[in-house]
């Protein structure tokens, strides 16, 4: 119970400065918030003489970190709250209020085991981008050589640590009413984030993520990823070679330099099929803020805190998806969703089909500039409600990064058309994995492993096999169920200060 109440006081304090910059209001009289929550929004900003025109970015970046990092992911997902919303959390990616230099310089003595001027002629004082956990420095070493060193923010971990506990409780008190609420998995979403989270506190992870991305893009030649320095890399520094270059959100600049900015975009969008689909492991956080490019029109990637990693069948079955909707496949498309068993089984697969051709037929041909991201995620939000469809973890980071990735090209080029930019990828990566070449190599791997594991699987065999004479075994049966009591009292409470964590997990993640 005491947990209970410390879960939330602090939720509530959230609530109350989101409220306090007007950041409620839309919820005031949104269809989709229950009456209860509708009223709490209203009440929370009684007397904090919040602004008529709301401040998100504002309100999330005073509840702390976590909660900036949901904002960060909202301003990915403007088909869910509206292009202006958007906007203004895009001042949550990288122009944060950086901690003060006295802090930043302690921080760096004390990750590099002692006075960092051992290390450096020089870092300097004012960060080249300050973002929710860490900020970056430019830095000389001794020997001459620029770097860009990453710090975690002083205190940033136990901030952390306390809100990925409430919005744990939230979730779980959320999950408990069933019905929409199960169904998006809430509690999912948040052990999801918190997975993603906890490894961008240690910042060996990101220099490791960083080797390997670079390992994945190699073949790629429009993009490219820093080098690390592993010499200044702790747990809470990260050294990458520096890279002159314009970041992505100048357009003006990007223009001014004469790079052709269509080619960029289709380097966005092959470099993030390389990595998804050819190794299986991706960028999943490419917003403006983490992209610049070099004088040359190389696409540089920077900030690898958050990956993902999809094994090869995932990637086999995103593929194919993929291009069944490219072109017009739907039944292949639908078989797939069954064989991965996305859809369940009693639902039939013919019916599925034609769901996604309502949804696929509107927008082939078309450039992205002219198809309506908002409708096109309502019709396949509507088609995993009516499929049963729930939500797959390995696809939550995918998903958020697809639509990343498609909003940071049409921003470089109106004309870009997605489909026309990742056809022949997919096309190729298809015919190389999956052709017949493919097939019969797989076949004989897999039959050699099976040789090589035969005395093992007659020793299992035999191990199992009852002594002569012995009575047959009994089948084993489940345990039966504990009938647990329902907290309704932790529940109610959860609704009202939790709807609100509810729905940004849910859009940021996607359902």
């Amino acid at each position: 119970m005491l947990a209970d109440l410390r879960h939330g006081l602090r939720l509530l304090g959230d609530l109350r400065r989101l409220a306090a910059r007007g950041a409620l209001r839309p919820f005031e009289g949104h269809a989709d918030v229950p009456l209860a929550g509708r009223v709490a929004a209203r009440l929370l900003r009684f007397g904090a003489g919040a602004p008529a025109k709301p401040d998100f970015a504002g309100g999330l970046q005073a509840c702390g970190p976590a909660a900036i990092k949901l904002g960060q992911a909202l301003a990915t997902r403007p088909d869910l709250i509206g292009a202006d919303v958007a906007r203004d959390l895009l001042r949550l990616q990288d122009s944060l209020p950086p901690a003060p230099w006295d802090e930043v310089s302690a921080a760096f003595d004390r990750a590099l085991g002692g006075d960092w001027r051992v290390h450096f002629a020089s870092i300097d004082e004012t960060p080249v981008g300050a973002a929710s956990i860490a900020q970056v420095h430019r830095a000389v070493a001794h020997d001459g050589s620029v770097v860009a060193l990453k710090l975690l923010r002083p205190g940033v971990e136990a901030q952390f640590e306390a809100a990925l506990a409430d919005y744990a409780w939230a979730a779980t008190q959320l999950e408990r009413l069933g019905g929409e609420f199960a169904r998006l998995k809430p509690r999912l979403v948040i052990a999801t984030f918190r997975q993603w989270t906890l490894a961008e506190l240690d910042l060996r992870r990101e220099a490791g993520n960083a080797s390997e991305l670079a390992d994945a893009v190699r073949g790629e030649p429009g993009v490219m990823v820093p080098a690390v320095r592993w010499e200044w890399t702790t747990r809470r520094t990260l050294a990458l070679e520096w890279v002159e270059g314009i970041k992505l959100t100048d357009v003006a600049a990007i223009e001014a330099a004469g790079i052709d900015r269509k080619a960029l975009a289709t380097s966005l969008v092959r470099g993030f099929l390389r990595q998804a689909i050819g190794s299986g492991f991706f960028h999943a956080d490419l917003h403006q803020g983490n992209l610049f490019v070099r004088p040359d029109g190389i696409l540089v990637l920077i900030d690898f805190g958050i990956m993902g990693r999809l094994d090869r069948r995932a990637r086999v079955y995103l593929a194919e998806i993929l291009y069944g909707l490219l072109v017009g496949n739907y039944a292949r498309v639908a078989e797939i969703h069954f064989e991965a068993g996305y859809v369940p089984p009693h639902h039939d697969v013919g019916e599925f089909a034609t769901a996604l051709r309502a949804v696929g037929e509107p927008i082939r041909g078309k450039n992205a500039k002219d198809i309506s991201i908002a409708n096109l995620l309502d019709g396949l939000f509507a088609i995993t409600r009516s499929f049963d469809m729930g939500v797959q973890p390995h696809l939550l980071l995918l998903q958020k990064t697809m639509v990343m990735v498609e909003g940071v090209a049409l921003a470089l080029d109106r004309e870009v058309n997605m489909w026309a930019a990742a056809e022949p990828y997919i096309r190729d990566w298809i015919r190389a994995e999956l052709g017949p070449e493919a097939a019969l190599a797989d076949g004989l791997l897999k039959r050699l492993g099976t040789l090589r594991r035969l005395p093992t699987l007659l020793r299992r065999a035999e191990r199992l096999l009852p002594p002569d004479g012995a009575a047959p075994p009994t089948i084993p049966l489940p345990p039966l169920p504990v009938r647990r009591p329902f907290a309704w009292g932790a529940t109610m409470m959860g609704v009202a200060l939790g709807v609100l964590l509810g729905l940004l997990g849910a859009a940021a993640f996607g359902a």
